[in-house]
């Protein structure tokens, strides 16, 4: 192990940085990977549906909302089955990116985060193959609007959420949703579909270039996807039981609470004072992340593992029983518990949200909530505001951050409130 001197206190590194830089490339590679395929599917799909419409080819309105009738739709050269098949390789790509890392770690010889990572995978596949097949299916499968004006719409909004998502750790989903049922009259479950596939997108698009960049810590986002993914399946299947409108007015209320300690340290960089928690050396937690404003790596410390491990859970409840990514409660419990540096929760934050959701996305999916013409638009508008957030990200401080997420975790807060109270 080597060290790195911060605020008079020894933080201990990983001593071999080219295999831990190997590991980095490999889950990148990955992601970016997995974006650039399904763009490429979805793409094409929605050329091909809106060739067919212009030429009159086109004489059904429906969308496959199993794998079996994707597959039916795919032999017969179905527009909206490739979509869906493009939509399915991003929800797909969280659970191979896990997959792989444990192969990663593996050649980095680390063998607490390939059994890490394994149980997180297992829980993945026990949540889209077991609960998402229990659960059944109660949406529709019949097309909303697949009118090439609504498609455009629909991506120029989705831009702006993947570049706000990306930029505070959140999945867009909270400005889908609002979007989506107050501008374009979806249907409620349509748009909960949707901001599934956005929490997704971000989280791919976002992190492909944090994980090259090393803004994200891997170690911290691998231990907490355990809390989260049980969370969301906990959340998926108290959804059946649960009444919706009263978890919205109790999720908004703990959220303007809780970013109570964000406005008394608006004007904080780094944190500062911070120890690390006896299982953070353990586990290897602490780690530098590159300043691109000092030009310089800057080390941090990992406290209050329990604290943030609980809250995590939380965040993945919250996420299973309300089709969200729940990324505000992500980046409070490492920034406030954990005393991560902002930057570092942020983008720590839209690692984890990808797999939180594709916990959750199989359920959807076999509801039928997933509309490939509105989650088309949505997966590529965020896809490209993602990778515009994730540039800028490196040029702003911690504190510029900052006061972009507080205001934004207000909205969020309101939005929860407002959707609990039936205002929107």
């Amino acid at each position: 192990m080597t060290t790195e001197t911060y605020n008079n206190k020894v933080t201990l590194l990983p001593s071999d940085d080219s295999l831990i830089r190997k590991t980095e490339l490999i889950i990148s590679g990955v992601l970016r990977g997995g974006v650039l395929l399904s763009v490429a599917v979805i793409l094409g799909g929605v050329i091909y549906l809106y060739v067919l419409k212009l030429v009159g080819g086109l004489h059904h309105a429906t969308y496959p909302d199993s794998l079996g009738a994707l597959f039916a739709g795919l032999i017969r050269l179905d527009p909206l089955a490739i979509i869906v098949l493009g939509l399915m390789i991003l929800l797909a790509t969280p659970v191979i990116r896990v997959a792989v890392s444990i192969v990663a770690f593996a050649i980095e010889e680390d063998r607490t985060y390939v059994i890490i990572t394994t149980l997180v995978l297992v829980i993945l596949l026990f949540s889209i193959f077991g609960v998402g097949g229990w659960l059944g299916r109660s949406g529709s499968d019949i097309v909303q609007d697949d009118t090439p004006t609504f498609f455009v719409l629909v991506l120029l909004s989705s831009f702006f959420a993947g570049v706000v998502g990306a930029l505070v750790g959140l999945g867009g989903g909270v400005f889908i949703v609002p979007i989506l049922t107050l501008v374009f009259h979806v249907p409620f479950t349509q748009a909960i579909g949707a901001s599934i596939v956005s929490v997704i997108a971000t989280s791919s698009g976002a992190a492909a270039a944090y994980v090259r960049d090393r803004m994200t810590n891997l170690r911290v986002g691998m231990f907490l996807e355990i809390a989260t993914t049980l969370g969301a399946i906990c959340g998926a299947l108290l959804s059946t039981f649960l009444n919706a409108q009263v978890l919205f007015i109790v999720f908004g209320l703990v959220l303007l609470i809780s970013a109570l300690p964000l406005i008394m340290r608006l004007g904080e960089e780094l944190p500062e004072g911070v120890k690390n928690h006896k299982w953070a050396e353990k586990l290897r937690l602490p780690s530098t992340y590159p300043d691109r404003r000092t030009q310089a790596d800057v080390p941090y410390h990992v406290a209050h593992i329990k604290s943030g491990f609980s809250m995590m859970y939380v965040a993945g409840l919250m996420s299973g029983l309300l089709g969200i990514g729940s990324g505000t409660f992500k980046v409070l419990a490492m920034d406030t518990a954990m005393r991560l540096p902002m930057k570092v929760s942020t983008t720590t934050s839209n690692f984890m949200i990808g797999v939180t959701a594709a916990a959750s996305a199989g359920i959807f999916f076999q509801r039928g909530d997933i509309d490939p013409v509105i989650a088309a638009p949505v997966a590529l508008g965020v896809l490209l505001g993602a990778t515009l957030g994730a540039k800028l990200i490196t040029r702003l401080s911690n504190v510029r951050i900052r006061k972009i997420f507080v205001p934004v975790i207000g909205l969020v807060a309101l939005n929860m409130l407002a959707r609990g109270f039936g205002w929107l």
